[in-house]
């Protein structure tokens, strides 16, 4: 009796080893793949998954404004707006060198730089102006002594127009000569300030980005 009693315990435990292989070694599986199917940290091929990194925020437009009054200051950021690629220190200083280049290209009347930087107004009313001068037999003798102030005077964009007008203050030293090279106008020894207001404009969707000179006025 007891013989059979141990017999049929070993009969009981060896089935249980038994089961517990089979359904043991599957729940663990079975806890395993699912481990692997849902864990944030694995990727579907249960390697460790990379850290996924949010795309960075859309930066505001920077403008730097330093110099420009409070009532242009729209008009600038709605140009910047418009041209990605406007920088207002740059166009600061681009206008200097425009304002210095038409002025030379007026007194000697080079008339195909003064075409490159105005607009069709602004250039028939320069070349006008030298060809009354070359008529009466005139030249200019004059010279930019120094820009001494140059700043943002007004600032738009209209639909896709965008126009800039600075205001330029200058001393000028300005001698007009007869055809024999006399002076029958100014002085070098003595500058005069000069204030002038000249508009430029650009339209933001064209691939030229270059400005041109469409207006000019007493500052």
């Amino acid at each position: 009796m007891i013989y059979e009693i141990v017999i049929l315990a070993m009969i009981a435990a060896f089935l249980g080893l038994r089961l517990y292989s089979v359904l043991g070694q599957r729940a663990e599986h079975e806890e395993e793949s699912i481990t692997q199917k849902y864990d944030p940290g694995s990727n579907q091929a249960g390697q460790p998954a990379q850290p996924q990194t949010a795309a960075p925020a859309a930066q505001p437009r920077v403008v730097e404004l330093e110099g420009v009054m409070p009532a242009v200051e729209r008009g600038v950021r709605e140009i910047a707006d418009a041209d990605r690629s406007f920088d207002l220190p740059a166009f600061v200083e681009g206008s200097k060198g425009a304002y210095e280049m038409v002025l030379e290209a007026f007194w000697t009347g080079d008339r195909e730089t003064l075409r490159e930087l105005c607009d069709d107004d602004v250039y028939e009313g320069f070349t006008a102006a030298i060809d009354a001068r070359e008529e009466a037999g005139q030249t200019l003798d004059n010279k930019l002594i120094r820009i001494e102030e140059s700043r943002v005077h007004s600032a738009s964009l209209d639909h896709r127009m965008a126009r800039i007008s600075m205001l330029f203050v200058a001393d000028i030293a300005a001698v007009t000569r007869d055809k024999d090279g006399n002076v029958v106008a100014g002085s070098l020894d003595d500058a005069i300030e000069s204030r002038d207001i000249w508009t430029f404009s650009r339209n933001v969707s064209a691939r030229d980005p270059n400005w041109v000179l469409d207006e000019t006025d007493e500052g």
